[in-house]
């Protein structure tokens, strides 16, 4: 597959992507200003990963509030939550690859958000260092990447990633939160929270272009767009954010499905 033209977004995107240097992973130089739009899908299979990062075929277990009274487990969990801001983030720019048939104005949103993923890695950095550890202290899974990239279109990479992964999102930093608030640690909480209320933005995108390709955001159509065999039990933390999913743009009907969900109904 022949790269994007230099100078470019589009090669930009790329280049963020293959990358395998940790430094340019977490904080690439800024994009150009010029786009290529040349039509070309560019599809790509996987990212770079630093020679140093110890790759997961199975993702660890969710410490409990009492196992985060440890600094080495909290460090941990931190280092998982950056690698899924890291995933976050090169899935932005593949999709910026990948349907160049899409407005400018979606993509100029999905590098917005890709930002965003990069501020966010940034701060969890920060949090890893101040309990004596570095991105690629802990192994890591590329769970996100084995599943969003089966997206046929751009359409379905909404509703997985932002609908659906960032979604819930919002449940799962406030989970988090109380877990380490509960642990003794403030700064590990208020990280949580401050991110989780910054997600709200990108899951409004993700919902607003949902409903501008299908015509609506409503829950029926949207578990349509999931490919198998994700369902929306990945996609969802108990309880619900009802306050951060109404923020977000979710209607009641759709957060009542959502909450109501059972994977026991819909076997075949």
């Amino acid at each position: 597959m022949k790269p994007p033209p230099e100078g470019t977004v589009e090669r930009w995107a790329w280049d963020y992507v293959v990358s395998c240097d940790a430094a340019h992973k977490l904080a690439p130089p800024p994009p150009p200003g010029r786009w290529a739009d040349d039509g070309v899908a560019r599809r790509l299979e996987h990212p770079g990963r630093p020679s140093g990062l110890a790759l997961l075929e199975h993702s660890p277990k969710t410490p409990s509030a009492a196992a985060l009274r440890s600094p080495a487990r909290r460090a941990q969990l931190a280092h998982t939550f950056l690698h899924h801001e890291l995933q976050a983030a090169e899935l932005m720019a593949w999709a910026l690859l990948a349907f160049p048939e899409t407005p400018v104005a979606f993509r100029r949103g999905l590098l917005g958000v890709l930002q965003d993923e990069l501020r966010h890695m940034s701060q969890y950095r920060a949090y890893l260092r101040a309990l004596g550890h570095d991105f690629g202290d802990f192994p890591v899974r590329d769970w996100f990447w084995e599943r969003v990239p089966t997206a046929p279109s751009a359409v379905h990479f909404v509703a997985v990633l932002g609908v659906g992964f960032e979604g819930g999102n919002l449940d799962h930093t406030v989970r988090f939160a109380e877990r380490l608030r509960a642990a003794g640690d403030e700064d590990g909480a208020r990280l949580q929270e401050r991110i989780g209320t910054e997600e709200i933005a990108h899951v409004r995108f993700a919902l607003r272009w949902f409903a501008r390709w299908r015509g609506s955001a409503d829950f029926a159509g949207w578990t349509a767009h999931l490919p198998e065999p994700l369902s929306p039990m990945v996609m969802r933390g108990r309880p619900l954010n009802l306050a951060a999913r109404r923020a977000a743009g979710f209607s009641p009907s759709f957060l009542e499905a959502l909450g109501a969900w059972s994977p026991d109904e819909h076997r075949t």
